[in-house]
Order: structure tokens, then C-alpha cells, then sequence
């Protein structure tokens, strides 16, 4: 009875290490990714591929490991990239609070559109932590100027302001999606994770 188990166990140990060794080539890879920009907005927020190595991460190994996975790129972003921010309050949100979300394309875990659905979700997530920060924290920025329109309303300006960014990433990642789909679709299915 104990050799079944012993037995049992080893599989589920060999994924764990195998899910975290991934998780943290991911993340170190989504971090040097993000040194790639594309476009840069002053009051933080850019182009980068960075995204989709934790959006791919996320479809392979599920909900919870995807969120972590994307928690700690955030806590990255916030060490080493500059972290632009007001206060204790945009640094949770910006940072921590706002790249953790991207793990919910782990909610498409085996799927075979997955990636992608996953990518909409958790950009449109990632989006709206930043939005809301944008309304809360950087509404002291109103009124101001933007892609060369005035704003006073706060809504609308972090609307403008986060959606000049991350409507641009969200298709950035889905492209990247898409040219990687055929040779990695065993991958994005997790098809190669014993279970």
C-alpha cells in the first residue's frame, strides 16, 4: 500500500518542480522582456512583449499557479523597473496588484482557443486595475494633456491614458499568440504535462 502511494506521489512531484522551474523561467523571461520597449508613456505604462511568457505560464499550469506567476512579475516590475508611482497606493496597484490578474488566462487551461481567450481576459483585467488607479490615485493629473487632447474628466483621461497602452500590448501578445500557435500548441494545451 505504501509503494502505491510513494508511487503515486512521485508524478505529482515531478510536476510541481517542473511547474515551478517553468514558472520562474517565465517570469525571469517576461522580465527581460519588458526591457523591449516599443513605446514609452511618461507617467509610466509601455509597449513590451513582456506579457505573454505569464499569459502562456498561466494556460499551461491553471488559475493559481498563473496568478502567482503574475504577482511576482509585478513585485519585478516594481523592484527593477523604475516603478513610477504616487505613494504606497500605485505601487500596490500598478505593480503588484495589476500584473497578478494576467494569470486569469489559466482560467482557459486546456483549451484549445485558450491562449487567446486568455490573453483578452487577463489584459481587460490588468486594464481595469490600472483604470482605477488612474481615477483614484492620478486624477490629480486632470486636467491635462494627452496624444494631443485636453482632459479634466479623471474617467475618461485614464481611460485614454491606460487604454493608449494596453490595447496596444493586449494585441502585441495575441499576435505573438498567433505566429507561436502552431509550433506551440501542444504547450499552450499543456499537452506534454503528465497528469
Amino acid at each position: 500500500m505504501e509503494n502505491t502511494a510513494t508511487a503515486k506521489s512521485k508524478p505529482a512531484r515531478r510536476n510541481a518542480t517542473r511547474m515551478l522551474c517553468e514558472g520562474a523561467i517565465m517570469v525571469a523571461l517576461a522580465q527581460i522582456l519588458s526591457y523591449i520597449k516599443l513605446m514609452e508613456l511618461p507617467n509610466g505604462g509601455s509597449l513590451t512583449p513582456a506579457m505573454f511568457p505569464i499569459l502562456l505560464f498561466a494556460v499551461r499550469w491553471g488559475l493559481a499557479d498563473g496568478l502567482l506567476a503574475g504577482f511576482v512579475f509585478g513585485l519585478l516590475q516594481l523592484m527593477f523597473d523604475g516603478a513610477y508611482a504616487w505613494g504606497w497606493q500605485s505601487m500596490l496597484l500598478d505593480y503588484l496588484v495589476a500584473f497578478t490578474p494576467l494569470g486569469l488566462a489559466g482560467l482557459f487551461q486546456g483549451k484549445r482557443w485558450g491562449i487567446f481567450a486568455g490573453t483578452v481576459l487577463g489584459c481587460f483585467a490588468r486594464f481595469v486595475v490600472h483604470f482605477i488607479s488612474g481615477v483614484t490615485i492620478y486624477r490629480i493629473y486632470a486636467p491635462t494633456e494627452i496624444l494631443g487632447t485636453v482632459f479634466d474628466n479623471p474617467t475618461l483621461y485614464s481611460i485614454v491614458y491606460n487604454g493608449s497602452y494596453m490595447l496596444p500590448n493586449t494585441i502585441l501578445a495575441l499576435v505573438i499568440a498567433a505566429l507561436l500557435y502552431a509550433p506551440l500548441k501542444k504547450f499552450y494545451l499543456g499537452a506534454d504535462i503528465q497528469r
